[in-house]
């Protein structure tokens, strides 16, 4: 069992490539094979038609399960499927073990469509703050890896978003409306104003992504599940973005914030979207 985080900083000092390796083989075995090549016995419903799974979800994420936790010893994973199919093993990102916290395919229906904006997600977390995370787009040959305290990179290139163009209209990706309460969608209505260019969000991860290149200002998000936000929120965060909740307080992936919130490519811009979704409310 890894106990203290000097071991896990050794441990991405040495391994980070083999994580990185992992990811890239899972992909290549169980989800580009099956892209754009998909029957219908080999998609599902989960919660409805705007949540769905593949085998590919499932072939990669028990891909992923494997062998991180081998290149890990004392570590679990708590995955996207794995989770739906037991709902009581979400509980270990509150532990003290090291955590995996794995998305195989984020942006299942575009998968499904044959659009090639979808990822896989990987984040190594220990009590409840993530360590590193991995995002790696297959189809379009990216791969995106954030260290704390060591910066965001993209295909090994340093990421730096900086501030949006001045008297450019921000653009924010936004939670699609199946995923929002109706409180939420009043806080989400306070960013149909001037200056502020709200869309549908695509895969969370590609978004983030896009926020940590400086190619959208922001985010605003009304769901939790660690698997969508842990990679890509770190990111961001080490691009030097930043990330709040409605208090005011940043995004926790052990649960119990105030929805929704925002991530954005400054601290500035991260200040305007909150405000803009408390004066929705």
């Amino acid at each position: 069992m890894i106990e203290d985080i000097e071991t896990i900083d050794e441990f991405l000092a040495r391994r980070t490539s083999d994580v990185e390796e992992a990811i890239r083989q899972a992909a290549a075995a169980e989800i580009m094979p099956r892209f754009r090549q998909l029957t219908a016995d080999e998609i599902d419903e989960k919660s409805g038609p705007h949540d769905l799974v593949t085998d590919a979800d499932r072939k990669a994420e028990e891909y992923l399960t494997e062998a991180l936790a081998k290149l890990l010893p004392g570590s679990v994973v708590v995955g996207e499927e794995a989770v739906h199919a037991n709902p009581a093993t979400y509980d270990a990102i509150q532990g003290q073990a090291p955590v995996w916290i794995v998305d195989p395919v984020d942006g299942t229906r575009q998968f499904v469509h044959g659009d090639t904006g979808f990822c896989t997600l990987v984040a190594l977390a220990v009590g409840g703050v993530v360590q590193a995370s991995w995002t790696y787009a297959p189809a379009r040959d990216q791969l995106a890896v954030a260290v704390r305290g060591r910066g965001a990179r993209l295909d090994g290139e340093l990421l730096r978003p900086g501030a949006p163009t001045p008297g450019r209209d921000l653009e924010i990706a936004t939670s699609h409306p199946d995923y929002t309460t109706d409180e939420q969608k009043r806080a989400l209505l306070g960013l149909h104003t001037e200056g502020v260019r709200p869309r549908p969000c695509g895969s969370a991860g590609l978004e983030y992504l896009a926020v940590a290149r400086g190619e959208l200002d922001g985010t605003a998000f009304s769901w939790e599940a660690a698997w969508d936000h842990a990679a890509g929120l770190l990111l961001v965060e080490e691009a030097g973005g930043a990330h709040l909740t409605l208090t005011g307080e940043p995004f926790r992936i052990t649960g119990g914030n105030t929805l929704p919130f925002t991530a954005a490519r400054d601290e500035t811009t991260a200040r305007r979207v909150r405000g803009l979704l408390t004066a929705g409310l």
